[in-house]
């Protein structure tokens, strides 16, 4: 497994245990141990922690921009993974340098992790959100 692809599922992982738990557990242990346990051949963990940190210093705008992007699907009742994995996609497709992941890979990537992690349409779901956000984004720049 590549080793930004292994970043972004400890990092699914870890926002899934916090997010499971009410955000009540302390996310930094959760990381370091997901780290240990799935990553011991990770050649830079650091990758982890800026997807990790990225998620959660623009969590509410990175929900708001769930909600609007699929307004049907309240974020509470969006499944744990599929909620995780898109934020994560999120916040690759927006704040992420576009030159060390391109939109495109952000969002195969993420629907990667939703066919892991998720249930049988996950990906389709991941798929059609992120789509939108980008078509939206393409759409700001002309």
């Amino acid at each position: 497994m590549a080793s930004r692809h292994l970043s972004r599922s400890i990092a699914m992982q870890s926002l899934y245990e916090w997010d499971f738990s009410g955000k009540k557990t302390d996310l930094e242990k959760i990381v370091e141990r997901n780290v240990k346990e799935f990553g011991p051949g990770l050649e830079n963990p650091s990758f982890v922690w800026e997807l990790v940190t990225g998620v959660i210093q623009h969590l509410s705008n990175i929900d708001k921009i769930i909600e609007k992007a699929a307004p049907e699907w309240p974020i509470n009742q969006i499944g744990i993974v599929d909620r995780n994995v898109l934020r994560i996609g999120l916040f690759e497709l927006i704040y992420e340098d576009k030159t060390a992941v391109p939109p495109k890979v952000a969002i195969n990537e993420a629907i990667e992790l939703a066919k892991s992690f998720g249930g049988e349409s996950s990906g389709k779901f991941i798929n059609g959100v992120l789509g939108t956000v980008y078509k939206e984004l393409e759409k700001d720049k002309t």
